[in-house]
């Protein structure tokens, strides 16, 4: 049998990638198909940053391959491209930064500065270029988080470079305040404060900044929504009812300035005992996943009360980090992959392919 281009294609078509339940071929993933004689080549580039899977995928679609009859030598490289997104109307994009992630909680105290932290090393574990932006003025967490201290450098007087830890860059106003300070700033400070700690500070070639925004729906929210190129949103919340409703608010606010939800994170679904093991839904069960249902969104994931969650963000080495093959680390790096791919699947933004138009008099 000649092998050809279109034996390859028919074969690539049958090839699912797991997380997007799209074959190869559909979703464009397939390329640089080359053949020699019965050797043949591929290139399979995902939208997303998949690193930890690179290798099961190359041996899905090379065993497919090796099943051809008369197939010779297979060379299947599996890489990641994320490209820049579309964001609100009228709003355009932040130089280097490719896609914003907004987290927001209607709510305090539901993890969502533990989620963010998380969300940001988790793809940043799967080789995307990642930053974290500390939105909360009154109260920034992330740099104890992150366990990072001291005042960002400036080249020029004028803007700021970011921090760097474990391998993603942050701001905050906790770097550029002493830990004891209060902000006791109005409103259109805190806003401006946000607009100044986004846009001055020299962000190198991000493909993700993930805004780990304070709860409410007030100013900076509506700042966010109406100044700052949010690619979508992802809304933290725990199952109990009080939660629930806070976070439901969160979500419509996104919808009525027209920013997609990328899905719902759910955290303290269950408390998993340190000392034997059991597990114990203590918050009440199952309300992510109805919020998601009423709302036509991706649950993206479920988190369990562990005392490990607490401790490895207080001591600035989240679970991510402090134990990457763990079940809840694991977690994290679903949530980041599946919102990763909600972005995949969103309108690309060509903004910066039109030329300029110049009038001239000749």
């Amino acid at each position: 049998m000649a092998i050809t281009e279109l034996l390859i294609q028919s074969t690539l078509k049958v090839c699912i990638d797991p997380n997007t339940g799209k074959d190869f071929v559909s979703s464009k993933s397939a390329r640089n198909i080359k053949i020699n004689g019965n050797d043949v080549s591929v290139d399979i580039v995902l939208g997303y940053p998949a690193k930890s899977i690179f290798d099961s995928l190359q041996k899905q679609v090379a065993e497919a391959l090796l099943n051809l009859e008369g197939i010779g030598r297979v060379t299947v490289n599996v890489s990641s491209k994320i490209v820049a997104h579309k964001a609100q109307q009228g709003v355009t994009l932040l130089p280097n930064v490719k896609n914003i992630i907004a987290v927001a909680s209607g709510k305090g105290g539901v993890g969502k500065s533990t989620t963010s932290a998380n969300l940001a090393l988790a793809l940043a574990a799967e080789g995307a270029n990642v930053g974290l932006l500390d939105a909360d003025i009154y109260g920034p967490s992330q740099p104890q988080m992150l366990g990072i201290s001291g005042r960002p450098e400036s080249v020029d007087g004028k803007s700021m470079e970011p921090l760097l830890a474990h391998g993603i860059q942050a701001m905050s106003i906790g770097f550029l305040i002493d830990t004891d300070t209060p902000m006791v700033w109005r409103g259109p400070m805190v806003t401006g404060a946000l607009e100044q700690l986004l846009r001055d500070t020299n962000w190198h070639d991000l493909d993700y900044l993930i805004i780990d925004l304070p709860p409410g729906t007030g100013d900076i929210q509506l700042t966010l929504a109406q100044k700052i190129p949010v690619t979508g949103a992802v809304i933290v919340t725990t199952p109990q009812d009080i939660a629930l409703l806070d976070a439901r608010k969160g979500l419509k606010m996104f919808e009525k300035v027209n920013i997609p939800i990328l899905g719902i994170v759910e955290n303290m679904s269950t408390h998993i005992c340190s000392q034997c093991g059991h597990e114990e839904p203590i918050f009440g069960a199952g309300g992510g996943a109805l919020m998601a249902h009423d709302y036509s969104v991706d649950l993206l994931g479920s988190l369990p009360l562990d005392i490990n969650i607490r401790t490895q963000a207080d001591s600035g080495k989240p679970t991510v980090i402090a134990d990457p093959d763990s079940r809840v680390a694991h977690i994290y790096k679903e949530i980041a992959r599946k919102a990763a791919i909600k972005i995949a699947n969103a309108s690309l933004d060509y903004s910066t392919k039109f030329p300029n138009i110049v009038i001239q008099n000749t």
